[in-house]
């Protein structure tokens, strides 16, 4: 394996002013980070122009407008198209995880032990103390999702997925809201890939301060897990 690989960081941004500039100087400051690419999935506050100043700034190398709210799942798969670098990860606007993680994330990659890796919040990181019922939540929807996958994740919800670029760019993902992460974790373990959980701090938000996850999506999904565990998508045909 090669000692370093260019690594692609997507960002998905919906109405995240507050915090999405001082989100890219922390992403830019990370040595290993080659590639910033910014999805702004139609936000209504001032966070286009943010990243329209970042990117003549030259802290991001490419910015994508989608024309109408899509949802982060789809904001995600316009980021993994566009990207360029050996690996890619997903990384929320929203400051709950700290990008200087990105390093220890890639390390099993790097040295060819694992073809995606994801940050668990559950592993005994630092981590802001909140909401007891999402916890439970998140815990049950990653048992629901080990059941289905035969894989023994501890955080199948986390943001912090790192995969390898051609694996992550053949998957078959169609999910345009919250649903991306019950899915790409089912598509990953479909294609039998080598997955390595790595602990990481988190600072959640409460919705005072912008959360937008809720009961409802959480409900939903229960069902993407047992959806995308029992089917396999059809490869679309050129």
């Amino acid at each position: 394996m090669p000692e370093s690989l260019s690594l692609s960081v997507i960002i998905p941004v919906y109405n995240e002013e507050a915090t999405v500039a001082e989100l890219v100087e922390r992403v830019a400051a990370i040595p290993v980070v080659t590639e910033i690419v910014a999805v702004n999935d139609a936000s209504r506050d001032g966070s286009a122009k943010i990243l329209e100043r970042l990117l003549a700034e030259g802290r991001i190398h490419r910015l994508i407008n989608q024309p109408v709210n899509r949802g982060k799942g789809a904001a995600i798969r316009t980021g993994i198209a566009a990207a360029t670098g050996d690996v890619i990860v997903v990384q929320d606007a929203d400051l709950e995880y700290d990008p200087a993680e990105l390093p220890r994330l890639l390390a099993p990659i790097v040295a060819g032990k694992a073809d995606a890796v994801f940050g668990s919040r559950f592993l005994g990181g630092d981590h802001r103390v909140l909401y007891f019922w999402h916890s439970v939540g998140n815990r049950c929807l990653t048992l629901l999702s080990n059941m289905l996958t035969n894989i023994n994740l501890t955080d199948m919800e986390t943001c912090y997925k790192m995969v390898r670029a051609p694996l992550m760019k053949s998957l078959v993902l169609t999910s345009d809201r919250f649903g991306f992460e019950p899915e790409i974790t089912a598509r990953l373990s479909q294609a039998d890939a080598r997955i390595y959980e790595i602990a990481i701090s988190y600072s959640g938000r409460t919705y005072a301060e912008g959360k937008k996850i809720t009961w409802r999506d959480g409900l939903a999904a229960f069902w993407h897990i047992v959806r995308f565990n029992l089917t396999k998508p059809a490869r679309p045909t050129s």
